[in-house]
């Protein structure tokens, strides 16, 4: 039998690259509007640049935020503190261009068409969907969260990067920073690493060898489970490691990228393990479908993996703005399906209600609970305890299947 052997490489960033800066404030002043209305509509993005932070958008709420104070805070917590660092929290220059949602989206959010078109008028119906597009979940058995390897090593590297800044355990790194980890896959199942590579922020007198030996005892021994590290003398001979390739990494942060709301879909998700429908989270209340039905998607396809129904599943939905309905369901399983195919596709219709108020109602999406998911992922995270992340269908999927045939191995 011939073996098969395929690469897959994805990356993280941690909560100081510019990208996840903007998207930590949209989230944090989401946050900020619902602790006092839960019912706000927010739809807002950052942008960030040396010295400055945009924030714009719509937004309609009882709420009365303080914006300002909210970035500084937000930038104070990541750790800009210090105008070499990139950007400082207490001299940067805050523009606020802000206003009210558009009454023609909220119309078919207040009232969905299935109300509209007097066909129903049950509470879960009558809130549609904030926009149109193909949301996606997914989940596998290559982890214990049920997430793609890669995504999961290189979210809880770059984790563990800025835990040893914060915590003063490597005091001379910065806050801005990446980590890209390669899996080798051997007739699709993850059978070792290939390369690991952390580049970061750091002041400039420290010498580059200091920084490779600091990150590999502090940051990536304690993460990598040693199973993944072939170690010769006390050094790791594989994966290969990169640190820094570039050489310095002195001047980062705002003031050596832009940050933008929203560049980091792939990095919020599965690395590109799964399929994406292209629209971002943060920033966004839960009427907006790229958010909540993404979660949705997630807790679908986790129930159906925790369950053993397959051991890898992708979950896609697609909405129409102002309807609550789904316009379509889709259950791909990658031929790892232990019943049929269509037999999934009916038990996610009979188990999950999968309209935009029920999903708010089921996973509680109007409680500020999304700041923390703006850096290292949205999905993956049991310290959090996300209920998009809970396998509460699972045992109720598995006994609703145990009647129907098994496919053959």
């Amino acid at each position: 039998m011939n073996q098969q052997y395929h690469l897959f490489t994805t990356e993280s960033v941690t909560e100081g690259h510019p990208d996840k800066v903007a998207d930590q404030i949209s989230d944090a002043i989401l946050d900020a509007y619902l602790r006092q209305d839960p019912y706000s509509r927010v739809a807002c993005e950052t942008f960030i640049h040396t010295g400055c932070v945009h924030v714009a958008g719509q937004i309609t709420s009882k709420a009365n935020v303080d914006l300002q104070h909210v970035v500084r805070q937000m930038l104070t917590a990541i750790g800009y503190t210090d105008p070499a660092f990139g950007i400082d929290a207490k001299s940067c220059a805050v523009l606020l261009s802000v206003d009210g949602q558009s009454p023609d989206i909220a119309a078919g959010v207040d009232k969905a068409l299935e109300v509209r078109a007097g066909g129903s008028k049950t509470e879960e119906d009558s809130l549609g969907a904030g926009d149109q597009g193909l949301m996606v979940g997914y989940a596998c058995k290559e982890t214990p969260e049920l997430m793609p390897l890669a995504i999961q090593l290189a979210q809880r590297l770059a984790q563990k990067l800025a835990d040893v800044r914060k915590h003063g355990v490597v005091d001379y790194l910065r806050p801005d920073g990446k980590t890209q980890v390669t899996v080798r896959y051997e007739n699709g199942e993850p059978a070792g690493l290939d390369c690991i590579l952390i580049s970061t922020q750091h002041h400039p007198n420290v010498p580059q060898a200091k920084i490779r030996q600091d990150l590999i005892e502090h940051v990536i021994k304690p993460v990598v489970d040693p199973q993944y590290l072939k170690m010769e003398k006390g050094e790791i001979v594989s994966p290969r490691i990169l640190i820094n390739p570039s050489g310095m990494f002195v001047v980062g942060g705002p003031e050596a990228d832009t940050g933008l709301t929203g560049r980091k879909i792939i990095v919020d998700t599965y690395g590109g393990m799964a399929r994406h429908g292209g629209g971002a989270f943060s920033g966004k209340d839960a009427t907006k479908v790229d958010r909540s039905a993404n979660y949705a998607a997630r807790w679908v396809a986790k129930n159906i993996v925790a369950a053993g129904l397959a051991s890898r599943c992708e979950v896609a939905l697609s909405y129409a703005i102002g309807m609550a309905q789904p316009v379509s369901i889709a259950v791909e399983t990658f031929g790892t399906q232990t019943i049929e195919p269509e037999k999934i596709s009916a038990l996610v219709s009979e188990h999950f209600d999968l309209r935009p108020g029920a999903i708010i109602r089921q996973l509680g999406l109007r409680a500020p609970i999304y700041t923390p998911v703006a850096a290292y992922g949205h999905f993956g995270r049991p310290e959090l305890d996300l209920p998009w992340e809970r396998t509460d269908k699972a045992e109720a999927l598995r006994q609703a299947a145990s009647s129907f045939n098994k496919v053959p191995a």
